[in-house]
């Protein structure tokens, strides 16, 4: 397993937030556009990198209410739709600032099902429960949105649909479309491209059938034979990632109860030396899924159980399989990963998705797409990642998370890996004794099938009220 240090190599541009005094273009010639009475919010717009080509596209918004009853932010959905440069350019999203806090705005880029001469790619801007409520007539005032292509190459700007060079002020704009709970309320897509109304009523029994594992860590400790005769591997092996010279500790690995369901704790610990270190992995000792559903339900740690705290750690649920050289073109692995004390280049708590291509160890590069949301995830969370053939999702707690490309599809099946481990000793230099602890409710993958967050809590439900602690009927390779 690979050192996993990107975010921290990825370029980071600042933000030019300059006032300009040009004013707004007209809109007259706009038609189409959503004015319903029914409407509650509305979208402005304005932008300070006004070039047909810049180094990063920087669309700020504003989302207004405009009805009579108050807005749950985490209700509104904003798309900001875009023409990327090539069929294979990714894109990453950054947050400069909002007076909401950057930690509370999510951005997803996803592609058009009809793309059009100006649009075949959006940028998709959610907010979690922390950005708070919109009374009538208020808004969220700035948002400093940017976006920029993760070879960091020009972007061109002009043939954007929601692009507007004009637009140097805030103003009504209507080639951003919003969402309230689903259902679209301002502005018009790109032809062909209307956002679509969810079902009233969707579906939440499991489909039928699907080779499936589940498994809800009824185990007594890591020395159980269950364990490797259902399939996981406790790691005791040296290497990365993490501290070198550390130390994977399967005695670190233990299992209790909490509220009344088996959990399986995943221990890592130091006194601020390699030596003292110890980190916690475990893993699928089959190499065999690769599209469908993953699933856990999964707590994370923002405080230390004992000691002082601030360890640059990393909390985990992953898929990955080996990388059989430098930049080999069938190397796959996809992850949920808290910060809780931040590293990588980061102050504080972050959590990240993230979908590989590949990477060179040495010198550093790394293809891969990735979402990011600055705020803290402690406590349980549902994690839910699905892969098909034309994309993959990340879901937290029921909500979409980040949408990734279908570039970075897996070639190859994958492990299925739990771990908790320290970047560096940076974080907390003390030589104190300390331990951080993540659990683990439960794992899922049912094969080639896509769920929704909903069909899988259905069908965990399903094992749990039939006493199955434990399933694998997905085939080896």
């Amino acid at each position: 397993m690979k050192p996993r240090p990107v975010p921290s190599r990825m370029r980071i541009a600042a933000a030019a937030a300059v006032a300009m005094a040009m004013g707004t273009a007209g809109l007259a010639a706009m038609t189409g556009t959503a004015s319903a009475a029914g409407d509650s919010v509305t979208v402005q717009y304005r932008t300070s990198a006004t070039g047909a080509t810049a180094d990063q596209a920087e669309p700020w918004l504003k989302v207004r209410n405009t009805g009579d009853g108050s807005v749950q932010l985490s209700s509104v959905k904003v798309r900001y739709y875009f023409k990327a440069d090539s069929a294979a350019a990714t894109y990453r999203f950054a947050c400069s600032w909002a007076v909401r806090g950057c930690a509370n705005i999510t951005g997803t880029f996803g592609t058009l099902a009809n793309p059009t001469a100006t649009a075949d790619r959006y940028l998709d801007i959610q907010f979690t429960p922390g950005a708070g409520t919109l009374s009538p007539g208020a808004d969220t005032g700035d948002m400093q949105l940017r976006f920029y292509r993760s070879d960091w190459q020009p972007l061109v700007q002009s043939d954007d649909y929601s692009f507007n060079a004009a637009q140097t002020s805030y103003a009504d704009w209507p080639k951003v479309t919003a969402q309230l709970s689903g259902s679209t309320v301002w502005g018009t897509a790109p032809e062909g491209n209307d956002p679509t109304d969810p079902p009233t009523d969707p579906p939440t029994d499991p489909p039928a059938g699907g080779q499936s594992l589940f498994d809800d860590f009824n185990y007594t400790g890591s020395g159980d034979p269950k364990i490797s005769a259902n399939g996981w591997s406790v790691r005791s092996n040296s290497g990365g990632p993490g501290v070198p010279g550390a130390t994977w500790s399967p005695e670190n690995v233990t299992f209790s109860s909490s509220g009344g369901n088996s959990v399986m704790n995943l221990r890592t610990s130091t006194a601020g030396t390699a030596e003292s270190t110890k980190q916690t992995e475990v893993l699928t000792k089959s190499v065999k899924f690769k599209n469908g559903t993953y699933a856990a339900r999964v707590k994370f740690s923002d405080a230390p159980v004992s000691g002082p705290d601030g360890d640059h750690l990393v909390q985990t649920f992953f898929t990955i399989n080996d990388l059989k050289a430098p930049m080999a073109d069938d190397y796959s692995e996809y992850d949920f990963e808290y910060l809780p004390n931040g590293g990588w280049g980061e102050p504080s708590n972050i959590l990240y998705t993230t979908s590989w291509e590949t990477y060179n160890p040495d010198p550093w590069q790394a293809v891969n797409q990735h979402t990011e949301s600055r705020q803290s995830y402690a406590g349980w969370h549902d994690l839910v990642l699905t892969i098909d053939n034309s994309s993959i999702k990340y879901y937290i707690d029921g909500l979409l998370f980040g949408t990734h490309d279908a570039a970075y599809l897996p070639e190859r099946p994958m492990s299925i890996n739990f771990n908790q481990w320290l970047i560096d000793l940076a974080g907390q230099t003390g030589t104190t004794p300390r331990a951080y602890d993540e659990q683990v409710d439960y794992v899922l993958h049912v094969k080639d099938r896509v769920l929704t967050p909903a069909q899988v809590t259905a069908k965990v439900g399903a094992y749990r009220t039939a006493g199955t602690t434990f399933e694998d009927t997905v085939p080896g390779t």
